[in-house]
C-alpha cells in the first residue's frame, strides 16, 4: 500500500469518526474503529464497530469518485471515473463477510447485526441503492433503529469482548490479515466474495461446455466463479 493510498484510507476513517462524534451520543452508542478480529478462515478487518441497546453497526466505508452502479445482488458494481470504468466488489457482500465474522465472534445472533456502507468521496449514485448504502443522512439511518435487542448490561459485555478481543493496531496484524485475504482467494473450498462455500461443476453449454469450475454454493445471490487449474 503506497503512502498516498494510507492517508486516504486514515482520512477516511478521521471523516467517519468525526460524523460518530458530532451526531452520535456517545453514552448510547459505543464506538471501534478499524477492528481486526480473528474468524474460521483467518482475520477480518472491519472499518467501524458501533455497539447500542439497539443492535451492533458494522460500517464498511468507501472513498470513491465518479459514477457509481450496482445493485443489491450484483457481485460487481461500478465505478465510471474520468470516462473509464472500474469494476470493484459489491460492498454488501464484503461487509456480509463481517458482519458474520462478528457475530460468531462474539457468539451473537446475526439478526442483531446492521450492515452499512457509507461512500464518502465525491461520487454520485446513478442507481438506486438499499436503504443501508449511504451518502448522507448516516447518523440518521442508524437512530432510525429503535427497537431493542440488547439491555445495557449486554451492551457493556459486548464493549468489552471487542475491545479486548480484537487484535492489536500493528503491522504484524495487517500482514496477518493481507495473507488471509490472499489465502482466500487461493482456496478451492471458500467463496472470496461471499465466504460461501465452493462446489466443483462442470460447464453444460456455451464454449466452455464440458470444462469443470468453481462456483459460489450461494448462486444466483453469489455469482464467483473460478476455473479449475
Amino acid at each position: 500500500m503506497s503512502l498516498i493510498s494510507s492517508f486516504k484510507g486514515w482520512l477516511g476513517e478521521a471523516q467517519t469518526m468525526l460524523v460518530h462524534c458530532l451526531k452520535l451520543d456517545s453514552s448510547i452508542y459505543k464506538q471501534f474503529n478499524n477492528v481486526t478480529i480473528p474468524s474460521d478462515r483467518g482475520t477480518t478487518q472491519i472499518d467501524h464497530v458501533i455497539v447500542s441497546r439497539y443492535g451492533i453497526f458494522v460500517i464498511e466505508t468507501k472513498n470513491m469518485g465518479g459514477w457509481i452502479y450496482g445493485s443489491k445482488n450484483q457481485p460487481q458494481w461500478t465505478q465510471v471515473f474520468h470516462a473509464k470504468k472500474y469494476k470493484f466488489q459489491n460492498p454488501l457482500y464484503q461487509n456480509y463477510r463481517h458482519t458474520k465474522a462478528l457475530a460468531a465472534f462474539l457468539q451473537i445472533d446475526h439478526e442483531k447485526l446492521h450492515s452499512i456502507v457509507f461512500f464518502w468521496g465525491e461520487c454520485t449514485f446513478k442507481t438506486d441503492m438499499p436503504e443501508n448504502v449511504l451518502q448522507t443522512g448516516y447518523s440518521r439511518y442508524i437512530k432510525s433503529k429503535t427497537e431493542i435487542l440488547f439491555s445495557e448490561t449486554e451492551v457493556m459485555l459486548i464493549g468489552e469482548a471487542i475491545a479486548t478481543g480484537r487484535l492489536p493496531k500493528s503491522w504484524k496484524t495487517h500482514s496477518q490479515h493481507v495473507k488471509s485475504l490472499r489465502d482466500r482467494h487461493s482456496s478451492t473450498t471458500i467463496c472470496p466474495k461471499c465466504g460461501g462455500e465452493l462446489k466443483l461443476r462442470t460447464a453444460k453449454r456455451g464454449q466452455n461446455a464440458g470444462n469443470q469450475f468453481y462456483g459460489c454454493s450461494n448462486y444466483p445471490t453469489c455469482r464467483y466463479m473460478r476455473a479449475k487449474e
